[in-house]
């Protein structure tokens, strides 16, 4: 099939590729030591709580220029690299090379590279090469607007249990203190978190302020299958389409979120108040 460079297909043929790229790279570099530095933390906070490797930059930066040769009109938020006033108008490529970059540089097999795409701010495109997936296998779970949930360019059915009475849910706080409703999990990768909701293997999951690269691609995954996203705002919890600031720069959106199933994520969002 012939695609227009502006083409939906195009770009999420191109956020497919890019996220492959970014699992081989990650799975290449776990054969080796890992150069580990750790980001400038608040006072509050542990002082190792943000580690990066140098995968995290190298990937980025190839990520970055694959994106720039393809569509050089469009805008670029990444997590490693310094990113200039990005406006939610047109085309902005969220990414995440490696997401749960503590998982990583561990060696625990939940990690992800995320490539989302937004037009206007919306989630238009996703791609999430995941360290692990329901296949039992690494793989890429992907989806373009108006078109189902694929793993790896098969369509995902979600599998219901109606024997399973409480269903997982991912949570920062994993413990009793989590709304009990749901068996909770952390698993240290909100991008995920938010695939493994898209794929039916958690019913919710909770965030406490994510960056837009942390979550683009995974909203356009959730939406892909019906879930919904809802954000807190000064009114309260409230369902989103996309990402919008006050100011007009994504670099500044973090807010609560909340990615599920319709009926769950407000269910959630009532029991977190």
């Amino acid at each position: 099939m012939n695609h227009s460079p502006e083409s939906l297909d195009a770009i999420g043929a191109l956020a497919l590729r890019l996220a492959r790229l970014a699992g081989e790279e990650m799975t290449a570099a776990l054969t080796r030591p890992l150069d580990v530095a750790y980001k400038p933390t608040a006072p509050e906070e542990h002082e190792l709580k943000d580690p990066v490797s140098d995968v995290d930059r190298a990937v980025e930066a190839v990520l970055r220029a694959e994106i720039e040769a393809a569509f050089p009109g469009h805008h670029i938020l990444g997590e490693e690299f310094p990113n200039p006033p990005t406006t939610p108008g047109g085309y902005v490529w969220a990414i995440d090379p490696v997401d749960g970059t503590a998982n990583f540089i561990n060696g625990l097999p939940l990690f992800s590279g995320s490539i989302g795409v937004l037009r206007d701010g919306v989630p238009v495109a996703g791609a999430l090469w995941c360290a692990s997936s329901h296949a039992l296998r690494a793989g890429v779970y992907h989806c373009i607007q108006g078109g189902p949930l694929l793993f790896d360019e098969s369509p995902v059915t979600r599998r219901e249990n109606l024997g399973v009475r409480r269903k997982l849910g991912g949570f920062r706080d994993a413990s009793h203190r989590s709304p009990a409703r749901w068996e909770p999990r952390r698993t240290g990768s909100a991008a995920i978190e938010c695939a493994f909701v898209a794929a039916g293997l958690m019913e919710v999951a909770q965030f406490e302020k994510p960056n837009v690269w942390d979550v683009a691609a995974g909203v356009a995954l959730v939406h892909a299958t019906g879930g919904i996203a809802l954000a807190r705002g000064a009114s309260g919890w409230e369902q989103v389409e996309g990402f919008q600031t006050a100011d007009g720069d994504l670099r500044d959106w973090r807010r609560p979120l909340v990615v599920g199933m319709p009926g769950a994520a407000e269910a959630l969002c009532e029991a977190l108040g």
